[in-house]
């Protein structure tokens, strides 16, 4: 195998890896851990949710959050998305447990987070996916 040959085939198998590795599904448990750990980056810890979950019931939010109780639930539909997607939706509603609105200290808050803007345009951009009309599959696919 000649080295540009192999060099391919290295840069195809770390793709595969990528797209399984994107694909893996955390569990709730492994949710909370996450928010833990990105309240921790973000807000020094002070947002600390009594739960973290995924749900199926979550069809026109990507999250949600109720203060008062402090849990946190997540649309099963973020599953698979890119991490700094799902990071980002669980850090807005972290943001929720100190800043209940959508208000400006609300987005002062946000700010904190690098990737906020290009995680926001993802899921803008999958909402307008969705609003396409689909077509049907082509013969053979």
């Amino acid at each position: 195998m000649s080295e540009a040959e192999e060099q391919r085939w290295v840069t195809v198998m770390l793709d595969k890896l990528a797209a399984q590795e994107s694909k893996r599904v955390l569990g709730d448990t492994e949710l909370s851990e996450r928010a833990a750990r990105l309240s921790e980056l973000y807000f020094g810890g002070r947002a600390r949710p009594a739960s973290v979950r995924w749900v199926t019931n979550q069809n026109t939010r990507w999250g949600s959050c109720t203060p008062a109780e402090g849990s946190i639930r997540l649309s099963h539909r973020l599953q698979g998305m890119p991490e700094y997607v799902v990071d980002y939706v669980l850090v807005h509603e972290l943001a929720h447990l100190l800043v209940p609105g959508h208000g400006a200290d609300f987005w002062r808050l946000l700010e904190a987070y690098p990737r906020t803007e290009r995680a926001r345009g993802y899921l803008e951009g999958v909402v307008a996916a969705d609003r396409l009309p689909h077509l049907p599959a082509a013969r053979g696919e």
